[in-house]
C-alpha cells in the first residue's frame, strides 16, 4: 500500500490517468474503511488492465472511473444484509441485467439502467464483473457518441 509522507500536500491532483499507483485522494477516501482498500485495488487493477485510457475522480462520497464519460463507481454506500468490509461498485448499462450479483437495478432513464453490485471479497471482481464493466465502458463511450450527433 502506497503511505502519505508527513507533511505531504494532500492537494497532489484530482484526476489520475495512471493504473501504477494509487492517488493521495484514493488513499484518503479509505482513510475510514482501511478493510475495503483490497477490494478497491481489485476494482481498479482489472479497470485499468482493459483500458489505460481511463481516468479516476475521486470526489467526498465515491470514485468515478470515466473514459469520456462516467461509467462505473466505488463507494461505501450502504446495502442492507450486507457483510463488512464491502464496497459497491456501480455502472450503468443500456439495457437491465437481472442477475442475483445484482443488488439493485434502477432506471433513472429511458435506456440507461444503473446496477449496484456488492464487492466483498477480491475475488469477487471476477470475468462476470468485468464483463459488466466493459459493457458499461462501451455504452458510456456510445452514448457520448449519440450526444455530439
Amino acid at each position: 500500500m502506497t503511505q502519505v509522507a508527513e507533511g505531504e500536500s494532500v492537494q497532489h491532483r484530482i484526476d489520475s490517468t495512471s493504473s501504477d499507483d494509487l492517488m493521495i485522494e484514493e488513499l484518503l477516501f479509505f482513510e475510514s474503511k482501511p478493510g475495503t482498500l483490497p477490494l478497491y485495488e481489485a476494482v481498479r487493477d482489472r479497470i485499468f488492465a482493459y483500458s489505460e485510457d481511463i481516468k479516476v475522480k475521486v470526489s467526498k462520497t465515491q470514485i468515478a472511473f470515466s473514459n469520456r464519460y462516467q461509467f462505473a463507481f466505488v463507494s461505501h454506500q450502504r446495502v442492507k444484509g450486507s457483510r463488512h468490509p464491502y464496497i459497491l461498485l456501480t455502472f450503468g448499462l443500456g439495457r437491465r441485467e437481472d442477475h442475483p450479483r445484482i443488488a439493485v437495478a434502477t432506471e433513472p432513464y429511458p435506456g440507461r439502467w444503473t446496477h449496484h453490485v456488492v464487492i466483498s471479497n477480491v475475488t469477487d471482481v471476477d470475468g462476470q464483473i468485468m464483463e459488466w464493466v466493459t459493457e458499461a465502458y462501451d455504452f458510456a463511450s456510445i452514448k457520448g457518441m449519440r450526444n455530439q450527433g
